[in-house]
């Protein structure tokens, strides 16, 4: 058996190599690895050595060769195959090891130029794979230190590999190569190319997008139980993503548990544990229903909570910090589909365990901690439509104090401002048309989804009058801008006494005059927030 390894990651190569000597394989090697190999007393025949040929163009050519593509394509049931390489005294080659130039690393470092880029396209790798991969009855192709372990105790078992495993092998090659063009392709395709620039531009939309997702799991089905779905992550999943999370126990995710566990984690995440406190979120069918912010996590549920406790039953629970046993208490007497945190105490997962449906996932915190999350949020957005997608940057817009522009008579109190900037943050996650009342830390009202802001603002008032909660004194945030008084003049009589909304309405000053005449203050935040 002969085995040709050309790498260049060498994490795990000379172990793998020793093995597969001390099985008997002949090994095969390029350039570097050769070297490596050669150096440590590893009988090792270089690439140059089988095919008579030199490295050439500064090892742009070196297993461009029927040597090398004729041992792997070769099919060993095939006489006349084999009588080829007879006569062409060509030796099959039965394992290729072959890991590809570092191009995705390349192109992330700042400052890399398109030549450092273009020399970074490996040629000779792909197309071995290529060739293995297709032949994958008679050749065992490995394109991940991940791969040797198991491989080794398969020869060493059996001294061949299954038909099954060649054949993973064999998908996992393809799947790579996949990857790594698409990469390539989403590079090249976003350049804005300059003549004499060997630093261009890059577009944030590529001329050519090529999305590569790896399934996690099969779901039993998806929004309805007549839908098949699956779930997949990114290739490479930002720190800190629901794509990341560990599930501790419960039933297997859904489908509709997935959506709005991730737009549970997503509004989580936008508050700061060391700046805004514990925050708790709950949601159900993708709309916050309660938010709130306390010294620890039983205050920020039990606020939460309070904002809409029919709603929250049968919800989806995020907290920004580990839970404890105190709050697991209280999160345990109701229905919860979902519960989510970065840690939890392990009296806290002891509440749960006569609980075994309830799913209860751990989602790592990115290693700056938690004030790091905002640089796992995506880049971009995308949304299906029929044939097509929709492309847009992320909704990643953070507004401070400094943005608020107050356009009353009267000032917002230094309370107000916060309860303003609290309530924005939470309409940011709703779904439009939105209106959110807040008071202290929670929400009081949520509205979300209607045709008519007026419509969001009557429903937000209900359910604060379901929950048994006044509205007197409240922050109100719109989403989008009061394209008339009546919305205003709704929440105000509802009992807001502060208002903060983006403004640009062609009837902007009707809207102000009513809220100078209402007594009540107003902030222009210069943002909408559109969520569909």
């Amino acid at each position: 058996m002969n085995a040709l390894l050309s790498v260049s990651d060498k994490t795990g190569i000379v172990e793998f190599a020793q093995a597969l000597h001390a099985l008997g394989i002949k090994l095969i090697s390029t350039g570097g690895t050769a070297k490596l190999l050669a150096g440590l007393g590893l009988p090792v025949t270089e690439v140059a050595e089988l095919t008579g040929f030199p490295e050439m163009l500064d090892g742009r050519v070196k297993t461009l060769h029927p040597k090398v593509h004729g041992g792997l394509l070769a099919r060993r049931d095939l006489p006349e195959h084999m009588a080829a390489l007879k006569a062409h005294q060509i030796d099959t080659i039965d394992l290729l090891v072959v890991n590809l130039y570092p191009f995705e690393a390349t192109v992330a470092k700042a400052g890399c130029t398109l030549e450092d880029a273009i020399e970074n396209i490996d040629i000779g790798g792909p197309a071995m794979v290529r060739s293995a991969a297709k032949n994958w009855k008679d050749v065992g192709v490995l394109t991940d230190a991940s791969q040797y372990e198991g491989v080794l105790a398969e020869l060493k078992a059996d001294g061949k590999l299954t038909d099954k495993t060649k054949f993973a092998l064999s998908v996992a090659a393809f799947n790579r190569i996949s990857q790594y063009d698409g990469a390539i392709s989403d590079y090249l395709s976003s350049l804005n190319f300059e003549e004499g620039n060997n630093t261009p531009s890059r577009q944030l939309f590529p001329a050519q997008a090529n999305g590569r997702f790896v399934k996690l799991q099969d779901l039993r089905y998806g929004e309805n139980p007549h839908q098949q779905a699956a779930f997949y992550r990114d290739l490479y999943p930002a720190p800190g993503s629901l794509v990341t999370a560990q599930q501790l126990q419960g039933k297997e995710l859904s489908y509709n548990n997935i959506a709005d566990a991730d737009a549970a984690w997503e509004c989580v995440k936008s508050f700061d544990g060391a700046k805004d406190g514990t925050a708790c979120v709950i949601v159900k069918h993708a709309n916050p229903c309660g938010v709130a912010v306390g010294a620890d996590p039983l205050e920020a549920y039990s606020k939460a909570f309070s904002t809409d406790p029919t709603s929250a039953f049968g919800g989806i629970i995020a907290f920004n910090r580990p839970l404890d046993e105190r709050a697991a208490l209280q999160v345990s007497k109701q229905f919860v589909e979902v519960l989510m945190a970065p840690d939890y105490t392990p009296e806290a997962l002891a509440v749960f365990k006569s609980k075994v449906n309830v799913r209860i996932l751990k989602i790592s915190l990115p290693a700056g901690g938690a004030s790091d999350w905002d640089n796992g949020r995506n880049a971009v957005d995308v949304k299906r439509i029929g044939s097509g997608l929709l492309m847009q940057t992320a909704d990643n817009h953070q507004l401070g104090l400094s943005d608020l522009k107050v356009v009353t008579k009267k000032q917002p109190t230094p309370e107000q401002l916060q309860d303003l900037l609290f309530a924005w943050k939470v309409a940011k996650f709703v779904k439009s048309n939105a209106i959110v009342f807040c008071k202290g830390g929670m929400t009081m009202g949520v509205g979300a989804g209607q045709m008519s802001r007026l419509d969001s603002a009557r429903i937000a008032s209900i359910k604060a009058q379901h929950a048994n909660l006044s509205l007197s004194g409240t922050a109100v945030a719109s989403d989008a801008f009061f394209p008339f008084r009546d919305g205003l003049d709704v929440v105000v009589d509802a009992g807001a006494s502060c208002i903060i909304q983006p403004g640009g309405s062609m009837r902007d000053q009707e809207v102000i005059d009513a809220a100078d005449e209402r007594g009540v203050a107003m902030v222009f935040s210069g943002v909408r927030h559109f969520r569909h």
